[in-house]
């Protein structure tokens, strides 16, 4: 049944409240709850940081807007915290990578689909397969560093094999910019398509900042190095696409209606019954933080909330393994570069970008020396240790990574 965001009022703001013991409650379990309910986490988490993140901006350039600003935010920032400590504390980091580019590879294909805007697809295509060679290149680091099958998080979803080489994706910004949507044409599916994968690719990026530093292995700090500086590539490419004409107020608008979306959508896949409810919870408090905005839109634009949302959202995110689709854009996509704007066969590469490319790979690149000897097979190196005659596993020198 579709959701009627322009009569559906869910729980007003004042009702929106929180406690300490609410707000940390038991984690999913990484071994027995199925893979997608990790995506959900880690997708709503991304969205609710994004929507923190506009408050703030928007605050300190618009005055008026302020209180309301803080009003939602500090709902907001709860509603984060209370989704991010769903994650389990016996998950690594690297475990929770590999959850990561499972979101951005999954999410992004579906939203992929659901484009109506062929250049706004093209878009979501190329960055996809270029998320789903990082979900190959960590396979290979977890493999390396922990001896153990990124298949345990990624349940079989997910193909773990090359996508655009993540050494060629390196380009000068110049060529990571792109055009936006008419805010006056597009459909509403493109308006909340761009929030979800803006939010997405905005957690990864800062996600792996954070993680990179900890980790001793050498290789593995460098990876990290290398895929968080595609990932700021990622989210200057997605926040190029709304139009930037859209006000403050109309933008604030569509990040609540991208909120009331996300966890909706949430609602009507999640296989965990605990977690369904906190997003039923949620669906009802972002209508009823999307209820005040319209109100202040309608206040202070004097327009009608209609002219940006639509009646009722489109059809929700799936959350289920996209292998089909994801396998026939890397059958005829691997290897398309970006020009300025433009989305390109490799022939018409940028020449700023292999220059940028050259010199950053100028010492090699972490990416390739990491999947080096590397081919995902059930099981880790550990087990595919050859036995000698007495029963016991040879140690042997692996091919350098």
């Amino acid at each position: 049944m579709a959701l009627d965001l322009m009569n559906e009022r869910g729980v007003p703001l004042d009702k929106q409240t929180f406690d300490w013991k609410d707000l940390v409650q038991t984690p999913f379990s990484k071994l027995d709850d199925d893979a997608f309910t990790r995506v959900r986490v880690i997708l709503m988490n991304g969205i609710e940081a994004e929507a923190v993140r506009f408050s703030h901006a928007c605050a300190r350039m618009n005055r008026e807007l302020q209180l309301p600003l803080a009003r939602v935010r500090r709902v907001e920032h709860h509603q984060q915290t209370l989704v991010n400590w769903l994650n389990p504390p016996d998950q690594s980091a690297l475990e929770t990578t590999l959850g990561f580019e499972q979101t951005a590879i999954e999410v992004t294909a579906i939203v992929a689909q659901h484009e109506p805007d062929p250049y706004l697809r093209q878009v979501y295509e190329f960055g996809m397969l270029e998320d789903f060679d990082h979900l190959y290149r960590f396979s290979a680091l977890m493999d390396r560093v922990e001896g153990r099958d990124a298949n345990t998080i990624t349940q079989c979803y997910t193909d773990i094999v090359p996508g655009r080489p993540t050494s060629v994706e390196h380009r000068a910004p110049d060529d990571d910019v792109r055009d936006s949507y008419d805010k006056a044409s597009a459909a509403a599916i493109s308006k909340l398509n761009a929030q979800v994968i803006i939010a997405a690719e905005n957690m990864v990026h800062d996600y792996y900042l954070v993680v990179g530093p900890t980790f001793a292995d050498p290789v593995a700090r460098q990876l990290y190095a290398e895929i968080v500086s595609i990932e700021e590539q990622h989210v200057t490419q997605y926040e190029c696409l709304p139009d930037p004409t859209e006000s403050w107020l109309e933008k604030w608008l569509l990040h609540e209606a991208c909120e009331v979306y996300t966890y909706w959508s949430c609602l009507q896949t999640e296989s965990n019954p605990r977690l369904k409810q906190i997003w039923e919870r949620f669906v009802a408090y972002e209508l009823g933080q999307l209820h005040m905005v319209k109100e202040l839109f309608e206040r202070i634009e004097d327009r009608d909330p209609a002219e940006v949302l639509p009646a009722a959202l489109p059809e929700p995110i799936s959350f289920s393994s996209q292998r089909k689709y994801i396998r026939d854009v890397l059958r005829t996509q691997a290897d398309l570069r970006a020009n300025g704007t433009r989305i390109v066969p490799p022939h018409e590469d940028s020449e700023l970008s292999i220059a940028y490319r050259e010199r950053m790979n100028r010492a090699g690149s972490p990416s390739e020396r990491v999947a080096a000897g590397y081919k995902w097979r059930p099981g880790t190196e550990l087990n595919r240790m050859p036995i000698d005659g007495n029963g016991h596993k040879k140690v042997t020198q692996e091919v350098s990574r």
